[in-house]
């Protein structure tokens, strides 16, 4: 013989048990645990997609900013400038600049027509006079004009001049052309070894 125990009776604080699930409910519930996996997982997907499309195509300006050779019609960066000490002038224009890097030297082109006071700025920046410049002085060599494509056989006058400095400073060469003494084009390389 088999002995029944007592059930026991609910606490008097306890809620009662709940009643059996219904359908509709269930089909609620269950759609809404599926929207919560779809976001938490599709989202970070997304954008994990989106991200990488980005890098992708981000990787592709780069490849195709420093695979160019010969200058690039813009203005050198912000950092460029500073780095190589060559702050392009304001007002200018006809500005172009490439920059070469292997593991010995690190060179910087640039070019731009300004204004005699846009000039005499652009020196003084770079910490010469207007007076270093010496007529007839073409102080950037063969190697870095075949580089930059620049040949100095216009008319001229031509002016130039060769602003060493102690490492790590940059060292630049400076060729300016004065046929047309109001907008002088002024040619610059500047190299550093980093």
């Amino acid at each position: 013989m088999t002995m029944s125990l007592p059930r026991q009776a609910a606490h008097p604080g306890e809620p009662p048990p709940r009643p059996p699930e219904d359908r509709r409910h269930r089909n609620r519930r269950r759609a809404i645990t599926l929207l919560i996996i779809v976001l938490l997982i599709g989202v970070p997907a997304v954008y994990l997609i989106i991200s990488a499309a980005q890098s992708r195509d981000s990787g592709k300006d780069k490849e195709a900013k420093y695979s160019a050779t010969g200058l690039t019609a813009d203005y050198p960066s912000k950092v460029q400038q500073r780095l190589y000490q060559v702050p392009v002038p304001h007002p200018a224009d006809r500005v172009a600049y490439y920059e070469t890097n292997n593991w010995k030297t690190s060179r910087l082109y640039v070019q731009f027509r300004t204004t005699q006071p846009g000039l005499e700025t652009f020196l003084g920046a770079v910490g010469v006079n207007r007076s270093d410049l010496k007529r007839g002085d073409i102080t950037i060599d063969t190697r870095d004009r075949q580089v930059s494509g620049w040949r100095f056989t216009g008319p001229g006058p031509w002016w130039g001049l060769s602003h060493e400095q102690k490492n790590p400073a940059p060292t630049q060469d400076i060729v300016v052309n004065l046929s047309n003494p109001v907008l002088p084009m002024v040619y610059v390389v500047s190299r550093t070894v980093p």
